[in-house]
């Protein structure tokens, strides 16, 4: 945070946030609010005499509507109609039909996927990031892009190649912004690891860049991390919660022994989210952590409840 914006936040008028604190409540980041307000109206805070956006409680409840129909699928071009009608109109129109806008992010990254044309993926990539909160983008585009990927890799005889030109396109690409958000940022620190046996840190990757969009700092450790050296690293650095991505089978005695272990261990919750997580949801609870599920969306707001209890 500026000087100029530390300022601002301290001179706010009643009723009225800051729109670093509006991203930390709704998770939809700053550059994404004002392309919201600047290219289709939607959102259009109060301004300070300096130019500072300002946002009222209505704003914020405006904000939570826009992103249940974008979590639908709708495209951000068309929320302001939907918005827009009388309930009469939304009840006699017909359903807008969902996911079209995805389909065609997916299919222009495809085409530079198979062209191996850096330059155009990251252009896509960049405008879906400045139009739709970051958990919406990994859920609707970038998750089924690997999932295609991973599935019609023998289809092209350059497929592993694809598979892996845009695997550490990703890593560098998240890598990158998280660096950027763990240095501007002051919010609660939250250790990630994949579990032993689990080498898939992409997920967990996604799951920090979303997690910044809610205030939060994130210590990655990725890919097949020993529970047992968990808890120094959480005395070490004060740490707010422990999350763990199971996204494959863990190795041997993971869930039953080591996660119950370092549950006992730890001042802080422990949290297990990712797709076999939820297949081994009894043996995460009865090992004292708690489940988080498959999508980015839902295991934030998980974590936000849970820790806002401990504040």
């Amino acid at each position: 945070m500026t000087e100029s914006e530390r300022t601002e936040q301290t001179n706010v008028p009643d009723g009225l946030l800051p729109i670093r604190t509006v991203s930390s409540l709704t998770g939809v980041n700053p550059v994404t609010l004002r392309a919201w307000e600047r290219r289709y109206k939607l959102v259009m805070p109060h301004r300070t005499p300096k130019g500072h956006r300002l946002y009222s409680k209505e704003n914020v409840e405006l904000i939570k509507q826009i992103l249940e129909l974008l979590d639908q699928g709708i495209a951000i071009s068309q929320v302001k109609p939907l918005l827009e009608r009388t309930p009469a109109e939304a009840e006699a129109a017909p359903a807008t039909e969902p996911g079209e806008v995805w389909r065609g992010y997916q299919q222009t990254m495809l085409g530079a996927i198979e062209a191996f044309d850096e330059r155009a993926l990251d252009d896509t990539y960049n405008d879906a990031l400045s139009l739709y909160p970051v958990d919406i983008v990994s859920q609707r585009l970038i998750s089924p892009l690997l999932r295609i990927l991973g599935e019609h890799w023998k289809d092209s005889d350059t497929g592993i190649a694809q598979e892996h030109f845009f695997t550490l396109y990703l890593r560098n690409k998240l890598g990158s912004r998280i660096h950027h958000v763990n240095q501007h940022s002051r919010g609660p620190l939250l250790l990630l690891a994949c579990v032993p046996g689990d080498s898939h840190e992409l997920g967990l990757l996604l799951f920090s860049l979303a997690s910044a969009g809610f205030g939060y700092r994130s210590l990655l450790l990725g890919a097949n991390t020993p529970l047992q050296q968990l808890p120094g690293v959480t005395d070490k650095r004060n740490c707010s919660g422990v999350v763990l991505s199971s996204t494959t089978k863990p190795s041997r005695g993971v869930l039953e022994s080591d996660l119950p272990e370092l549950v006992k261990k730890v001042t802080v919750p422990v949290f297990v989210g990712g797709g076999h997580a939820t297949r081994s949801r009894k043996k995460i609870e009865a090992a004292g952590a708690i489940y988080l599920g498959e999508t980015i969306g839902s295991s934030l707001t998980r974590v936000n409840e849970v820790l806002s209890r401990k504040v």
